[in-house]
């Protein structure tokens, strides 16, 4: 059961993080009952997540078997030792991150128009600064490239996000782990510190009241 202080219910900030990311993890279950995690590339276009590979393999005999699957990604920002706000105890380690988790349905694209759609979403992300033609299903150049791939989508049926960043801790603690992050000064730790304090807002002049 996930904590209600780390849940995020702001559908443009989870979007925003799906949008940056490019990578997840599809779960899927096969005729025998084992479950499957695959790493995949993916994009979303706000409704969707695409993912595109081979119709053979061990993915694909699962997806035929039911393609009810669940979808992953996470980003960890920060590991938060536990001398941040205590001398002696490990118990106030942790790792300040986001994740999303979706659950839904996966189809099998057919449509050369949403194929090259699906794939432009996939250039926009992995190559932005351009380089090629536009991928278009009337472009003679990519015709045999779009009949060749196999393009698959997720519809969710729901969906929940994660974002972890001390929403729960008092406010001295809270206090130390900014000034441990802010003197250890890592890669991404100022990028955390501004995230602390932009999903914590009882900090602001306020934090520590109902906790």
């Amino acid at each position: 059961m996930r904590r209600k202080e780390f849940a995020v219910e702001d559908s443009q900030e989870i979007e925003e993080f799906l949008r940056e990311m490019s990578f997840g993890f599809l779960g899927t279950v096969g005729p025998d009952g084992w479950s499957r995690v695959t790493p995949l590339n993916f994009a979303y276009d706000g409704q969707y997540f695409y993912f595109h590979g081979s119709l053979a393999g061990e993915k694909m005999k699962h997806l035929k078997h039911d393609p009810r699957v669940s979808f992953t990604l996470a980003k960890e920002y920060a590991l938060i030792p536990s001398y941040f706000t205590d001398p002696k105890l490990a118990c106030p380690a942790s790792a300040y991150f986001k994740s999303v988790m979706v659950r839904g349905t996966v189809e099998h694209i057919h449509s050369p128009e949403e194929k090259a759609a699906a794939l432009t979403l996939f250039m926009e992300k992995l190559q932005p600064e351009g380089g090629y033609d536009p991928i278009r299903a009337d472009d003679p150049q990519y015709a045999g490239h779009l009949k060749a791939v196999s393009v698959f989508k997720i519809v969710p049926a729901d969906m929940s996000a994660k974002f972890k960043f001390g929403q729960n801790m008092k406010e001295a603690d809270f206090s130390d782990v900014v000034s441990g992050l802010e003197e250890r000064d890592r890669e991404m730790d100022r990028e955390t510190i501004a995230l602390m304090q932009r999903f914590c807002p009882r900090h602001n002049g306020t934090f520590g009241e109902n906790i």
